[in-house]
C-alpha cells in the first residue's frame, strides 16, 4: 500500500474524528494507529512496535522537535514572568485607554502579527501573550484571537523575504533555474492566499461581522462576556498568582523587544552570519529549532535580571515561573507530539510518492490550468499532512521540473511566467492547508498563543480559510491565462472585497434579526 491513496487515510481519520468528537488527543492517536496498521499489514505486535519506536520515540527524540519544545517552554516562562512582574496587566490597562474599539483591538493584533514576520512559531506565541489583555478587554473571543494570530503567522512569513520560511523555500529550489531567493521574491505578488488573507482580515475587522461557528463565539463574548463558548477553558489566569501592582507598560515592551532582537540574532548566528556569511544567506542556512531557543534563553535571562533589578519579582518567584511556563505549554507540546508522530506515519506510507504521481499526471495537456491545479494539490497535501514545509519540499522540485527542459535544465519557451505562478501556487496552497489543518504545528501554536481550545480554533476558522482559498483558486485560474501580475492581483483583491460585502449583506442582516428577536 506504499505510495497509494491509503497513505492519506490516517490524517483523514484523525481530522474527521477531531472535528466530530472535538477531542484532539484520542483522534490523533487513532489516526496514528490506523497508519501503523496499514504500514505493518495489520500485524498487532508490529503495529505496537511501529507506534512506539518509529512513531513516538523517533518523533520526540528528533532534534528539531526538541528545539521547538525548548522554545515553547522558554517562551511560556517569559509569559509567566511578564504576568508576575505586572507588565502584561499594565499593558492591558494602557490598551484599554488607547484602543477604544473592537475593530481597533483586532487591527492592533493584526499589525503586531505583521511586524513579527521572522518566524511563525515565534509570531504565534509572542502576539498571543502581548495582545491577549487587549482583546479580552474588548470582549473578543479567544477563537477570534487565535484566527488573527494564525492568519498573521504562516501567511505573513510566506511573503516576507527575511524569514525562516523564505530561507526554507530558497533551499529547495534548483539553482540552475533561478536562485532560491530570487524565485521566492518573484513569486510574492502571485501568492494570492497570503495576500488576500491580509485583505480579508482587515475587511472583516472594519466591517464588524462574522459568520459560521465564529459568529456564535463572538456573540457569546460580546453579549455574555464568555470568551470560550465551549470546551475546556484553556487558561491559567484564575489560578495564577497575582502580579506586581508596580508593573509598567515598558516592563512588557522591553523584554519583548529584547526577545525579538535576540531571536533574530540567534537565527542569523546559527546561519553563520558572524563567520562572514551575508545576512540573506545566513537566514537561508539557519535552523529555527536552534536559533529560537538560543535567542529566547538569552532574553529570558535578561528578563529575570531586569525584573529583579526593578524589584518586581524575587529570585524565588522567577524560578517558580519556570514550572508555570512549562505547565502552560504542556497541551501544545502534547498535541505537537501526536501531530508529528502522525506525519511520520504518512511518510512511512509514501504520501509524498502518491502526490508526486498525481502532479506529474496532471501536467499533461493542462498547461494554463496548472497553477490552479497545483494550488489545490498543495492545499490538500498540507491539510492532510499538517506541514507546509513538507508540502512545498515535495512539490517545488516537481513544479519546476514541469516547466523546464529535462535535458538542458532551461525553462521551456513560453513558460517564463508560468513557472513563477506555479511555484507561488504551490507555496500558497501549502500555507492554506497548513493554516486550517488540525494537525498543523502552526495551528497548534496559534491555539496555544491565544490559550484557546484547539478544536474550537480549527472549527471557527475553517469557513474563513475556505472563503479565501476559493477566491485564490479563481485568481490562479485567471493568472494561468492572463499572466499579468498587476491585473491578476487587482482582480483578486476586488473579488475579496466583493465577497466581503456579499457576506456582510447576508450575515450582517441575519445577526441584526437575531438580536431583534431577543
Amino acid at each position: 500500500m506504499y505510495g497509494t491513496i491509503w497513505a492519506l487515510l490516517p490524517p483523514v481519520v484523525a481530522i474527521v474524528l477531531a472535528l466530530i468528537t472535538k477531542e484532539v488527543y484520542s483522534s490523533l492517536f487513532i489516526g496514528i494507529v490506523t497508519g501503523a496498521l496499514i504500514y505493518t499489514g495489520f500485524s498487532p505486535i508490529a503495529t505496537l512496535d511501529t507506534v512506539i519506536n518509529e512513531g513516538f520515540i523517533n518523533s520526540v527524540a528528533d532534534a528539531w522537535n526538541i528545539g521547538i519544545f525548548m522554545f515553547l517552554i522558554l517562551l511560556g516562562t517569559m509569559v509567566a514572568l511578564m504576568n508576575k512582574a505586572g507588565g502584561s496587566a499594565a499593558f492591558g490597562e494602557w490598551a484599554k485607554k488607547h484602543v477604544k474599539t473592537r475593530a481597533g483591538a483586532l487591527l492592533a493584533t493584526f499589525l503586531l502579527g505583521v511586524l513579527i514576520f521572522v518566524d511563525d512559531y515565534f509570531n504565534c506565541l509572542t502576539v498571543g501573550s502581548v495582545m491577549m489583555p487587549v482583546t479580552d478587554g474588548h470582549k473578543i473571543s479567544r477563537a477570534k484571537l487565535a484566527y488573527i494570530i494564525d492568519a498573521t503567522a504562516a501567511p505573513i512569513c510566506m511573503i516576507a523575504p527575511i524569514s525562516s520560511w523564505a530561507a526554507a523555500v530558497s533551499g529547495m529550489v534548483d539553482e540552475g533555474v533561478y536562485s532560491g531567493i530570487e524565485l521566492f521574491v518573484r513569486a510574492i505578488p502571485y501568492n494570492y492566499y497570503s495576500l488576500l488573507t491580509i485583505v480579508f482580515v482587515i475587511g472583516m475587522a472594519l466591517m464588524g461581522f462574522d459568520y459560521g461557528p465564529m459568529a456564535k463565539h463572538e456573540r457569546n463574548a460580546r453579549e455574555k462576556g464568555d470568551l470560550f463558548t465551549e470546551g475546556e477553558r484553556v487558561t491559567n489566569a484564575d489560578n495564577a498568582p497575582k502580579g506586581s501592582e508596580r508593573g509598567k507598560v515598558y516592563d512588557l515592551l522591553i523584554p519583548v523587544i529584547v526577545l525579538i532582537v535576540c531571536c533574530v540574532v540567534g537565527m542569523i548566528y546559527v546561519g553563520g552570519f558572524f563567520e562572514g556569511v551575508d545576512f540573506i544567506d545566513a537566514f537561508s542556512a539557519t535552523d529555527a529549532s536552534v536559533g529560537l531557543p538560543w535567542g529566547s534563553l538569552i532574553a529570558l535571562l535578561f528578563a529575570i535580571v531586569y525584573y529583579m533589578c526593578r524589584r518586581l519579582v524575587s529570585f524565588k518567584e522567577a524560578m517558580n515561573c519556570l514550572t508555570q511556563g512549562f505547565i502552560a505549554m504542556v497541551p501544545a507540546m502534547l498535541i505537537l507530539t501526536f501531530a508529528v508522530t502522525l506525519k511520520t506515519m504518512t511518510g512511512l506510507l509514501g504520501a509524498d510518492v502518491y502526490v508526486a504521481g498525481l502532479m506529474q499526471g496532471a501536467s499533461t495537456g493542462l498547461t494554463n490550468m496548472l497553477p490552479a491545479i497545483i494550488f489545490l494539490v498543495a492545499c490538500f497535501l498540507a491539510f492532510a499532512s499538517g506541514t507546509s514545509w513538507g508540502t512545498f519540499g515535495i512539490l517545488i522540485p516537481i513544479v519546476t521540473g514541469v516547466f523546464t527542459n529535462p535535458t538542458t535544465g532551461a525553462i521551456v519557451p513560453g513558460a517564463e511566467h508560468l513557472i513563477i505562478i506555479g511555484v507561488s501556487a504551490c507555496l500558497a496552497g501549502a500555507v492554506m492547508g497548513d493554516h486550517c489543518s488540525p494537525i498543523s504545528d502552526t495551528t497548534i501554536m496559534a491555539s496555544a498563543g491565544a490559550q484557546c481550545n484547539h478544536i474550537n480554533h480549527v472549527s471557527t476558522q475553517v469557513p474563513y480559510v475556505l472563503t479565501v482559498a476559493a477566491i485564490s483558486f479563481v485568481s490562479y485560474v485567471i493568472a494561468g491565462f492572463v499572466q499579468n501580475v498587476v491585473i491578476c492581483l487587482v482582480i483578486g483583491i476586488l473579488l475579496t472585497l466583493v465577497t466581503l460585502f456579499v457576506l456582510k449583506r447576508i450575515f450582517g442582516e441575519k445577526a441584526v434579526a437575531q438580536s431583534a428577536q431577543k
